[in-house]
């Protein structure tokens, strides 16, 4: 996909005027709202045309591991998509902020596709009595492949792992320079790690091959910027935190 926002637009301004420095951060601000806009937008048109494809199956209507994956990856991506949106606006890091402008733009298309499949399915956008119950043996879920890495569960929890708190968000949002690349690194790391258990279930369980495609692409490109954050969080001489 093309970059939504300009090249000179990510990286800093060295050598400008700093009393331009306002005017550039709300061009910038405008400009990053204009982007995620855009990109949900064009998410949810995606998930709506995807029904021509999946109208010309026998089995179109969804599994509950369909439509539960997609209501809470949603949920999980909305929050990748805020705390990147802190640290794309707030760093000076020129790699974090292309880090945190490729998950933002990325995590943000992903969720509008699964409303969009949401909204043909006529289902809830939101889950409904907790998340993660739909990777329980009694979803009907299992068909799709053998025994899966992502454990099972008895049945729905009140919060998903690898979120932040509310605490940790408004941390994020106070914090400046190396102190906001670094918490935006651990709490960015340790919210893909927690999400994975849920991705590898879809990859292996999801009865729609578009839900199934998507995940599996997740999968590919979390563990590849999991490995760079981990590399980056190094580098700067700070550790992963531990899941909650």
């Amino acid at each position: 996909m093309a970059p939504l926002v300009p090249d000179d637009e990510i990286r800093d301004f060295g050598g400008a005027d700093p009393a331009d420095a306002p005017a550039r951060t709300g061009q910038r601000t405008a400009l990053l709202v204009l982007g995620v806009i855009g990109v949900l937008l064009l998410g949810v048109a995606l998930g709506v045309l995807l029904r021509i494809p999946l109208d010309n199956k026998a089995d179109t209507a969804p599994s509950p591991v369909d439509v539960g994956f997609c209501q809470d990856m949603s949920v999980h991506h909305q929050q990748a998509v805020e705390m990147s949106a802190v640290a794309f606006s707030g760093s000076t890091d020129p790699a974090v902020k292309r880090l945190a402008y490729d998950i933002l733009t990325t995590q943000q298309s992903q969720a509008g596709r699964m409303q969009g499949w949401l909204q043909m399915w006529g289902e809830p956008m939101l889950p409904v009595g907790g998340y993660m119950g739909w990777m329980s043996n009694s979803s009907g879920a299992g068909h799709h492949g053998g025994t899966t890495t992502a454990g099972n569960h008895s049945g729905p929890v009140q919060s998903m792992p690898g979120m932040a708190s509310t605490e940790e968000l408004t941390a994020l949002g106070k914090a400046t320079g190396p102190a906001l690349d670094v918490m935006f690194l651990q709490l960015m790391l340790r919210h893909h790690q927690g999400g994975m258990p849920m991705i590898e279930y879809a990859t292996q369980h999801a009865d729609t091959d578009a839900v199934r495609s998507l995940a599996t692409s997740m999968a590919k490109t979390q563990a590849g910027e999991s490995q760079l954050m981990t590399t980056m969080l190094t580098e700067r001489g700070a550790t992963p935190l531990p899941m909650n």
